[in-house]
Parts: structure tokens; sequence; C-alpha cells
């Protein structure tokens, strides 16, 4: 098979590969056939809107298969690069552009990008190899203490496998006012649980003062919410966790509050004449946008009752951003950092703001979006975002590899499982890589499980949705798909993070019933087993920390990878074996000629290493630690 003109997956070609800091020297070098005749071989760089830059290869070496061609490029600005080749090609101008997800051909139609950011980024030191945990506070786990201050129009449910309510009252409103009892002194209580999965951040949703189940309508950034206990169990909480190597991070939701809240106060609950809604010379009502006073005002996606904030309104920037203010109260308490709620819906000039505020308490506060796309080269309003090139976002939720694993795993299409893997991890800073929040399932989509196992969501209604749960062979082959998914999460570059219940075993479709209670005394405890093992697995080598990734194999019923540390001299295999048949893998290969002193991270009755092949059970995995 002919080598491609060029590849950018592939260090023979760019080297180093992925982004790069700013002055970074990179090498480009292009392959082009003996038969061909070359002049004027171009790398033309250019960031969108601005002017083209030119570097001309030079030819390297023409004693090979193929001519090749190279030149060096240092990028000087951070931002959003794209990239190609063109040259004098037997007689004719021709152009190298990318076909797929990395190879250059003469045929190509898209560009190839290079992600440049700021030098001084880097991982927090603390969450490097890390395991994360996210809770739904409310779902978790209840203390049972008796809470001051509830207000009387909650639904307290004391049926904890219950179903959550969902259906529409006489007015055709989803008021999500039903509450569990979950607690903080509850999460408190399962910590030991909790640090036995190797977990070392608990990323909580919101947890503030707010007037439904979810939190995500904030009624007073300023308090915690009453059912979930006082600003001193917090303080408790942070401070147990911290005794036991785990970090917790908030969920900032900044883009909207509730109208049911101290700013807005559209119903009155905070007095007759407060709030925006109810006073024009409230101090908050600069916050908000009006269109037809009171009634008609800018809301998150039209739902009156999350009305928009105006996030650069300066008040409400030193509000949250300030000294003091919202983000530092709360990491000054105990909180290690932030995860932010629709971050695309956030302006730059918030987001500079927000990270000088939490960078200011250390940079090893970390700041996490929620990003669904590819964070790189994302465009959100018609502006092209710029959050992972320093000075906004440490890094996000990492959906690209979310979808990437359940539909390689559900069907099996190795190629694409590839190049989405690569893709992301060509587009992002490294700094940022190391620390991506890899999941599975999360409070706003299906559970892993159900997703595996079941019958796709398509159209059916919340009706059918709501008590649909896996028969006995689903729920089995589920539990095998989701423990194949549960090695890559945990195995690819990131910091997997577990949604509560997954480890346990939890069902689920759509909001809400993917954030049902944890079902204490009801777990599937071989699944629990089964995660805690990855996480003893991931703890055992550095190369899980930082590691440089590598695809060894993969087809539609096996993948195995490399993860190396060129500065611990820690390496890592992973072997997947994701048929239903017994597999033989060969440790020595050209990929694994470098390595050294294997050793199997555990051992399973009919696993093992014999004359340099390690055999792996179907549906299963196994790690080998070397050196490099």
């Amino acid at each position: 098979m002919s080598m491609p003109l060029f590849d950018c997956f592939n260090t023979e070609y760019k080297h180093p590969f992925g982004a790069l800091r700013r002055g970074q020297p990179s090498m480009f070098n292009v392959r082009i056939p003996k038969s061909m005749q070359v002049s004027g071989l171009t790398l033309v760089m250019f960031r969108p809107g601005f002017k083209e830059r030119f570097t001309e290869l030079e030819l390297q070496d023409e004693t090979s298969e193929d001519k090749i061609y190279s030149c060096v490029y240092a990028p000087n600005y951070v931002g959003l690069h794209h990239y190609y080749f063109t040259g004098i090609i037997d007689g004719r101008r021709r152009y190298i552009k990318r076909r797929g997800a990395s190879e250059g051909v003469f045929e190509g139609e898209e560009l190839f990008q290079l992600t440049v950011f700021d030098e001084n980024m880097f991982m927090p030191s603390f969450i490097r190899g890390g395991i994360m945990y996210q809770i739904f506070p409310d779902r978790f786990a209840k203390s049972g203490e008796k809470h001051e201050n509830v207000p009387e129009d909650r639904v307290i449910r004391d049926d904890w496998y219950g179903t959550p309510l969902y259906r529409p009252d006489e007015r055709g409103i989803v008021r999500n006012n039903d509450y569990f009892g979950g607690d903080l002194r509850g999460i408190i209580e399962k910590l030991p649980y909790i640090k036995s999965l190797g977990v070392t951040i608990i990323y909580l949703n919101p947890i503030f003062e707010s007037h439904e189940n979810h939190r995500y309508n904030t009624a007073n950034y300023e308090k915690i919410d009453p059912m979930l206990g006082t600003e001193e169990d917090f303080v408790e909480l942070c401070d147990k966790a911290h005794e036991m190597g785990i970090d917790i991070i908030l969920d900032g939701v900044f883009s909207h509050t509730g109208a049911d809240s101290i700013y807005f106060n559209k119903f009155g609950r905070y007095g007759e004449n407060t709030g925006a809604y109810r006073d024009r010379n409230s101090p908050y009502f600069p916050w908000y946008s009006f269109i037809g006073y009171p009634d008609k005002y800018d809301s998150w996606w039209g739902i009156s009752t999350l009305p928009n904030v105006n996030e650069n309104n300066p008040e409400f920037t030193n509000y949250i951003c300030g000294d003091d203010g919202i983000l530092q109260k709360w990491i000054k308490l105990g909180a290690r950092g932030w995860r932010l709620d629709v971050a695309d819906e956030l302006p730059d000039e918030f987001l500079d703001n927000l990270n000088q505020s939490v960078k200011k308490l250390g940079n090893d506060k970390i700041i996490y979006g929620e990003v669904w796309e590819d964070a790189s080269n994302k465009e959100s309003y018609g502006v092209r975002r710029r959050y992972l090139i320093g000075g906004q976002l440490d890094s996000v939720m990492n959906y690209p590899f979310k979808e990437a694993i359940l539909n390689y795993v559900k069907y099996a299409d190795g190629r694409l499982f590839v190049d989405s893997i690569m893709s992301i991890l060509d587009h992002y800073p490294k700094p940022s890589i190391d620390m991506l929040m890899n999941f599975l399932s999360t409070h706003d989509t299906e559970r892993a499980l159900t997703r595996l196992g079941g019958e796709d969501v398509g159209w059916h209604d919340k009706d059918w949705q709501a008590e649909r749960f896996l028969d006995g062979a689903q729920y089995l082959y589920g539990i095998a798909l989701l423990k194949c998914a549960m090695v890559l999460q945990f195995f690819l570059p990131g910091i997997p993070c577990v949604y509560y219940g997954d480890e346990a075993g939890m069902e689920g479709y759509r909001d809400p019933f993917n954030r049902r209670c944890y079902p204490w005394g009801e777990e599937n405890l071989d699944l629990v087993d089964f995660v805690r093992e990855l996480g003893r697995v991931r703890h055992g080598t550095r190369a899980f920390e930082r590691g440089e990734m590598r695809f060894i194999e993969c087809d539609d019923k096996v993948c195995v990878f490399s993860r190396l540390d060129k500065i611990t001299r820690e390496a890592a295999i992973i072997f997947l074996n994701k048929s239903t048949r017994g597999h033989s893998f060969d440790l020595h290969s050209e990929h694994t000629s470098m390595m050294y002193d294997f050793k199997l991270a555990f051992e399973r009755h009919g696993s093992g290493i014999h004359d340099g092949k390690i055999t792996v059970a179907p549906f299963d995995y196994a790690v080998v630690y070397c050196k490099m």
C-alpha cells in the first residue's frame, strides 16, 4: 500500500503531533512520488480572517521510495490555524488538502487544522491521573437529618426508588418540584464508598438555593439550597473529602438565573417590591433584557422560568467574578474549581473575567466548560470561540469521546472510532487533553447502560421512557458492553468521570429518568467491583497521567492501544476484546519494540502472558505495565 502524501496523525509527517504552544517549532514532511516533477512546494498557513503565511518546503530525501519535502513552522499567534500544501506538480498548480480525518491527497477538499495555545498553559499536578465522580445531589444519598427553612411548596418524596415526576401540571408546566432528599451530609457519609472507587475529584451538579430539583435555575448564588444543608455542611464536605485525597468542583450556572429568585422575583417569593421583575429600580434590573416590561424578557431557549442575564453587565460581572464575588467565595470555602453550564452561551469577555477571578486564587484552581462539540473550532452565535488557547477554560466535558466510545462499543466501526479519538487529540492542547472530563452518561443524556443495551429512545415520549427497563438478556448484554466502554473511558487520555450510579448498573432514558436515586442495597456489586479494579489499574502507573496515545490495532472486535510517558519512562498497553470469543494478542510488534519488563496489571482465570502472547476472554480486557 502506497504512503499518503501527508498525514497529520502520523509523526513521520508532522512532528510533534497535535496542537502547538506559541513559538514551538513543528516539522512538516510531504511525500511526493518520484515520478512527479515538483517545484515551489509550499506550506500555506493562516488564521481565519488573517493573511496567509507561506513557507516553502525543501527536498530532503530522494533516496527513499518517494521524494520527501520538509519545512519547519513556528507559530507566533495563539488561536485556530488552518493549513494546506500547494506547488507546481507536473507542470500545473495542485493542492494537497485533507480527505477523511487526517490524510492529505491531491483531491482533498478540507483544510488541516492546527491549534496554537498559550505557552504558559499547564495542567495542575493534583488532577493528573485522577478519577472524577459526578453527583446529582438530590438523588445520591440522604442523611435523614432535618433541614430548616425548606419552602412549603416542595413535594418531598419518601419513595427513594420511585420514578421522578415528569408530567405537566394542570397549566401544562413541568415543575420539577419533587425532591427525594439527597443532601451534603449524605455525600459526607458516602465518602468512604466514593474513595473505594479510586475517585480523586467530585463534580457536584448545582447546590445553590433554587426552586426546582435540578437547581439550574439559581435563586441565590450565596446560599446552599436548604434541602441540601448549610454552608457549614459544605465546608465539612470539602474538608473531609480533602482528607481522603478528594477535591470538589462546583457547577456554575451564569448564563441565566431562575425567574423564582432573589434577583428576578417573578412570583413574589422574596417580597412584593424586590427583584427585577417587580421593581425597575432594583439593583438587579440591569442584569436582564426586558422586551416589554415586565412580562416579556429574554430567556434561556425561550423558557420563561429561566431569564437570561447580560453577563457583561458590570454589576453582574463584578458580583460573580469580582474580588470576594461568587466564584471566589466558594473556592475560599473549599471548592477546587468550577464546571460552567452552557459555556458556549457565555461571552468571551465574561469567560476572560471568570478565568482571572478563579486563577487569582491559584493556578491550581480549575475551570471546565460544558461544550458538546469539538471545543477547538466551535462557533456560537457567529463567534469563533477561544476556549482552549489560554485564559478561559482549562478543559471541557468530552462529549466527542463519549459518542465515539458508545458508538464503537455498540456498532463496531473501528476506523470511525480511531478517527474520532485522534481528531480530538490532534486539535486540543495537551494540558487540556490530560484533564478532559471523559464520561459515558450525564444528567443530560441517557444512562450508558440503557444506551448500549436498550432500544434507541428515538422519538418516544416520556410516558414510553418512564418505566422502560432492560429485560434479562438486554441487561446482561448491556453490562458486557458497558464494561468494554468503561475500559476505554478509564484508559484513553483524560480523566474518567463516572456519573453516580453508572458503576452500580443504573438505567434510565432522558431527563428525568437518568436522574433516579442511587440504588443503595440494590447495586450490581460485580460492576462496582469492576470499576474499583479499573481505578486500581489506572492508579498503578503514571502512564495514565499524561502519557501519549498510540493505537496499535483497532477493528470491529478488538482495540489495542498504548499510553507512554516519556518523562517517567512508564508505559501501559491496553487490550480490549469486545467479541464473543477469546483472543490472543502478540506482545511483541513494531509498536512495542521500545518496551520491556512486561507485567500484567492483574490476572484472571484463563488469561495471562505465555510465549510472548496475552490471551483475553470475551468482553474482557487486560492491561500490561511496562518500561520504555
